[in-house]
């Protein structure tokens, strides 16, 4: 059975876009830890980073770095952190959160920011503007 990001993929099922080439993807997530709270992930579906080939690995870090930067650009923050918890969809992904402390990386619970689908869409296409691919 596809992932809920391989039929995202797909387009079975929307998404907020913030950027995308042949091989990868990144849109907002809906249960955001932070404002502009955004996943990286490879086209194929692969449960387990680690599995990924080299090239492929190192293409999602290099899109993911540009994604960064422009979330960066856009949601003020002291970093982007970067993420890899791989439990919760069986397909790699990255998650790219703004911060300011350590404690803005913790996951536990529920999402600490409540966004509506008028407000995702237009922070995604604030983001898509300043991507550089």
């Amino acid at each position: 059975m596809a992932s809920i990001f391989t039929r995202i993929i797909q387009g079975e099922i929307p998404c907020y876009k913030v950027a995308e080439t042949e091989q990868f993807l990144a849109f907002l997530d809906i249960r955001p830890q932070a404002k502009g709270h955004t996943i990286c992930i490879p086209k194929q579906e692969i449960d387990y980073i680690f599995d990924m080939d080299d090239d492929l690995l190192a293409g999602l870090m290099l899109f993911s770095k540009k994604v960064a930067k422009a979330l960066r650009d856009t949601v003020p923050c002291a970093r982007i952190g970067v993420t890899v918890i791989g439990l919760e969809v069986p397909h790699t992904h990255i998650h790219l959160l703004p911060i300011n402390s350590l404690s803005d990386m913790t996951f536990a619970g529920q999402a600490k920011v409540v966004m509506e689908g008028a407000e995702l869409q237009a922070l995604a296409a604030e983001i898509a503007a300043k991507v550089a691919l």
